[in-house]
This record gives structure tokens, sequence and C-alpha cells, in this order.
């Protein structure tokens, strides 16, 4: 139970961009309300999909660079990397169902 990995702009390309699995990001801020309500989902996949795809988070007030790149407007905003490419993207707080719809069919392909 090791929870999602936080990302930093220094560590990003390299975990991200350069890993050989799916990537889950979650881009949130501590003052986020709807960051705070999907924050135990994201938990919750870390442990889910441990060894099968990597979760993570991006405080996007300590990583605006990385915000910025990927045109981060609203928060949270879900990103799914596969390939060093965004597959798909989750905005607001969800149910955990849609996410792994979407965290599955990158996995199947």
């Amino acid at each position: 139970m090791a929870g999602p990995i936080v990302l930093t702009d220094d560590n990003f390309s390299s975990e991200v961009m350069e890993s050989g699995q799916p990537v889950l990001v979650d881009f949130w801020a501590t003052w986020c309300g709807p960051c705070r309500m999907i924050a135990p989902i994201v938990e919750e996949l870390s442990d889910e999909y441990e060894g099968k795809a990597m979760i993570a988070k991006v405080d996007v007030d300590t990583a605006q660079k990385t915000a910025q790149e990927f045109g981060i407007r609203s928060i949270p905003t879900l990103l799914l990397f596969k390939g060093g490419k965004v597959v798909e993207q989750i905005i607001g707080a969800v149910p955990k169902q849609q996410i792994v719809d979407k965290l599955d069919a990158a996995l199947a392909d």
C-alpha cells in the first residue's frame, strides 16, 4: 500500500513519459474541494492497479510548469498516459467506475 507517486516538474518526464505501463496522473491542489473528494478513489486505485498501471499525483501549485505544459485549466483533471502520450482525459470529480473503465481500456489495448 504505497499510494500514488508524487510527481514534480523535475521527475514528471522520467516517471510518466518513459514509463513502460499506463500512468494515471491526478492534477490537484490542496485548496480544491472536488480534488479532496476523489483523493480516496485515487488512493484505492494505486493499490488496485499496483503492478499493472502507475497512479500518480501532481500538485498544480508546486508543479506549475507541468500543469501549464498539459493545459490544465480546471482541477481535478486526470490524464491517462500510455507510451508517453495522453490517451484519456477526465475532468472533475467523477465516479470511481468511470476512471476504472478508462484504465481497464488502456490496459486492454
